[in-house]
């Protein structure tokens, strides 16, 4: 297969956009593609746009050790006052580990006593998140519905602005 780095770094989404549908084309359709780096739905549904088949990037783990979790509805932040008493799921349409086990009251409340299980949680939750994307990511190109599901994602994310990211 073949990589592509040195992207994902702090530029706009119009440019990795425009280096990618630079790129992609000159590679073989029959080798895997490999984009470095990239962990954000709204980035992976772009890449795999533009003909990119595989990412990897610490963005899930880098994000829960700070209280962030992705959820269906977009990023939400465990630390907030708001969770303290919200007895609910961390995400109503995840089957993880965390989101069958635990509230999100409970989540903020390691958070705030500065427990080590709750990175794991959030951790579990993320990467779960991502895989269950590119999942359904995966069945849309099969059923050939994949612009459908991008702008249904982008809708429920909220990504529609040019420049905003998970």
């Amino acid at each position: 297969g073949y990589s592509i780095g040195g992207l994902s770094v702090g530029e706009p989404k119009t440019i990795q956009n425009q280096v990618l549908e630079f790129t992609t084309p000159l590679l073989p359709k029959d080798k895997p593609r490999y984009l470095m780096g990239v962990g954000s739905p709204g980035a992976i549904l772009d890449a795999v746009e533009r003909g990119i088949d595989m990412f990897d990037c610490v963005l899930p783990t880098r994000i829960a050790r700070h209280g962030t979790a992705m959820t269906t509805h977009g990023r939400l932040i465990i630390k907030n006052k708001a969770f303290e008493r919200d007895f609910t799921a961390l995400d109503d349409h995840c089957d993880c580990y965390c989101c069958k086990n635990y509230t999100k009251a409970y989540l903020h409340h390691l958070f705030k006593s500065q427990e080590m299980l709750v990175y794991r949680l959030l951790s579990i939750h993320n990467v779960n998140f991502l895989l269950r994307l590119t999942e359904n990511i995966r069945q849309a190109i099969k059923e050939d519905r994949f612009t459908e599901f991008k702008e249904k994602v982008y809708r429920e994310y909220g990504l529609n602005d040019s420049n905003k990211d998970f």
